[in-house]
């Protein structure tokens, strides 16, 4: 995005404050990118050194001041720079101060968004927005680009400012937090070659507070785009699908909040709309009246990964792709973990993690797109989204639900009231153990539990590896 005259020359010298060392060293990479530019840094997190023995041990001897149990006023309103983490509000007391001190707040997304050289596609949206970047990733590497995919994801991309050059492209997630942190002078910095949004969906009002919060944190995505931008949107979402209008999008002069700096081009998917938009039809992926390859050759399950794909295919044909190429690499894109995976067979029952849900939304999502589930495990730390949505579909169903973790009985009347048949069970392992007896030969099991996994766990992540764990031995001559 720019000619990195930024971030690799003015940070030597200047006292750099990391707000957030993080349990799984999330603040590692940023803090020695930032001590390799020559800067004085300064980590601070609120957990005690014992906390984060795991992050210390791999920060090593990087020469660094460590202030661990507290924040202190002074790290923040004498410094030059805070680099905050994205879990950390806008409004919180520290980085307020700073503000009203004068001082930059940034991020480790913002650093290499500022510096790289590399061409960049972003991505964001409340569901599939990993998979969209995954499968756009691995588009654009078969078909000849060098390409990096990082971000939100979980791969800082700092390391690979000194490698991607102008031709290369970084395929970077971007969430609500990050889009929401964007310091006003990202405005001024060169814009991103594409960008995408799958979707808005009630998610992370604990932190946004309304649904409306929520989009326009989301929508920040488009100030990132001007007349040589491709901006992919899900034209069948009602939020994303009205952005182009409601920006004012239509040609030179959409500035603001939320809005591209000059007018951008725009492709809808999922939608019979403009000439040009990206479609579904007759078994084809296409972008107008160009075929991008064919639906059959998709490996990846579930009817949400073909608008997903989809999606990608109109980003990497921004960049360039050659159809041909795309269409070729279809058959050879692999998914994620956690997400609608088929585990394969064990004790006689096809099991699908979907560990990744941690929304209603998600869980109704992977329940129509799989289809055959019979069993469904649904758990955790309720975020008070409404679940009317998931009852009704389980229900339509005639599912057999197993609730567990620390929101269970807050679970169960929502189920008892939508007359669907439920069991309850305490932790993971034990809702596997009941699926099991509550499941025949040849049924299916979906672990997807539509919460948050803090009840019990780090990340979600932490909990589908609990799960995999708990399941019986896999019948590998039916896997």
């Amino acid at each position: 995005m720019s000619t990195q005259t930024g971030a690799h020359t003015t940070l030597h010298g200047k006292r750099v404050t990391v707000m957030g060392l993080g349990l799984f060293g999330g603040g590692l990479e940023v803090t020695r990118h930032l001590v390799a530019r020559g800067a004085r840094v300064t980590v601070t997190d609120l957990r005690p050194r014992e906390k984060l023995a795991e992050s210390l041990a791999l920060l090593g001897d990087t020469p660094v001041e460590l202030v661990l149990g507290e924040h202190r006023d002074r790290d923040f309103t004498g410094a030059d720079l805070v680099i905050a983490n994205p879990a950390v509000a806008p409004s919180n007391e520290f980085l307020v101060a700073a503000r009203r001190a004068g001082v930059p707040i940034s991020s480790e997304l913002v650093l290499f968004l500022e510096a790289t050289r590399a061409r960049v596609v972003l991505v964001t949206g409340t569901q599939g927005k990993s998979s969209t970047a995954n499968a756009t990733a691995g588009l654009l590497d078969r078909s000849g680009f060098t390409v990096e995919l990082g971000g939100n994801i979980g791969r800082s991309l700092l390391s690979t400012l000194d490698e991607l050059g102008p031709e290369a492209v970084a395929v970077v997630e971007i969430s609500s937090y990050q889009l929401e942190a964007l310091p006003e002078r990202m405005r001024a910095t060169p814009c991103v070659a594409a960008l995408c949004c799958t979707n808005v969906l009630a998610d992370h009002l604990e932190r946004h507070g309304t649904l409306d919060a929520y989009e326009a944190a989301k929508k920040r995505i488009l100030e990132f785009a001007d007349e040589r931008s491709v901006c992919v949107l899900n034209g069948e979402d009602p939020r994303v699908g009205a952005w182009r209008v409601d920006s004012g999008a239509t040609g030179v002069g959409a500035t603001g909040v939320g809005a591209p700096r000059r007018g951008a081009t725009w492709r809808y998917f999922a939608t019979r709309g403009g000439a040009d938009d990206l479609r579904i039809a007759d078994g084809e992926f296409r972008r107008g009246r160009e075929v991008l390859g064919r639906v059959a050759d998709l490996r990846l399950p579930g009817t949400y990964q073909r608008e997903n794909v989809l999606a990608a295919l109109g980003l990497a044909r921004a960049l360039g792709a050659a159809p041909e190429r795309l269409a070729a690499a279809i058959h050879e894109l692999v998914g994620l973990e956690h997400r609608e995976q088929d585990l394969g067979v064990f004790g006689a029952r096809r099991v699908w993690d979907n560990g990744v849900s941690t929304t209603p939304d998600s869980t109704v999502a992977a329940l129509r797109s799989l289809d055959r589930p019979w069993v469904v495990l649904i758990g955790g730390q309720m975020k008070n989204l409404p679940l009317d949505e998931l009852v009704l579909e389980c229900r339509a169903r005639r599912l057999r639900v197993v609730l567990f973790g620390g929101s269970r009985a807050a679970l169960a009347p929502a189920f008892e009231r939508g007359v669907v048949e439920h069991d309850v069970a305490t932790t993971v392992e034990d809702a596997v153990r009941l699926a099991w007896r509550l499941a025949q030969a040849d049924d299916e099991i979906l672990f997807s539990p539509a919460c948050a996994s803090f009840d019990a766990y780090r990340n979600f992540k932490d909990r589908a590896a609990a799960f995999r764990a708990a399941l019986p031995a896999r019948d590998e001559a039916r896997a």
